[in-house]
């Protein structure tokens, strides 16, 4: 698989935004916290993802730019992985990864805990044979 990222892999749309912030599953591992939730949708890619600096921890946008910059390659380069986990268990997620340090960290510092993230939360997740997801 390629190292690519789509823009159907991304997550757009005020509905399925709204719909994750509220009813989706949290954890963090510094300076990334991670919100996800499973769906019955029928996309392409086992995951849509999307990445968020808050402007009221990072006033300019160039930092803001910066670390979703980096966010976005760590995802890209090991994303392979984690689609090979979802794909095992038959899932499908809709991902939010929320910058949550106070200063800008470096891009090692931060696919760390993004690979940290990955295996967590699909270790948490059931697959739908398992759970009844209503969505």
């Amino acid at each position: 698989m390629k190292n690519t990222f789509h823009k159907q892999e991304r997550l757009s749309g005020k509905k399925a935004i709204d719909l994750l912030f509220a009813k989706g599953k949290g954890s963090s591992i510094a300076p990334l916290k991670l919100i996800i939730k499973t769906s019955l949708s029928t996309q392409i890619y086992p995951a849509r993802i999307m990445f968020v600096v808050p402007k009221k921890k990072f006033k300019r946008a160039h930092d803001r730019n910066l670390l979703k910059r980096r966010m976005r390659e760590a995802y890209r380069i090991n994303k392979n992985s984690f689609y090979k986990s979802l794909n095992e268990k038959e899932l499908k997620v809709s991902c939010a990864f929320l910058y949550t340090g106070g200063k800008p960290d470096t891009y090692a510092v931060i696919e760390k805990a993004l690979i940290e993230l990955f295996s967590q939360s699909v270790n948490k997740l059931k697959s739908p044979s398992q759970t009844k997801i209503i969505d």
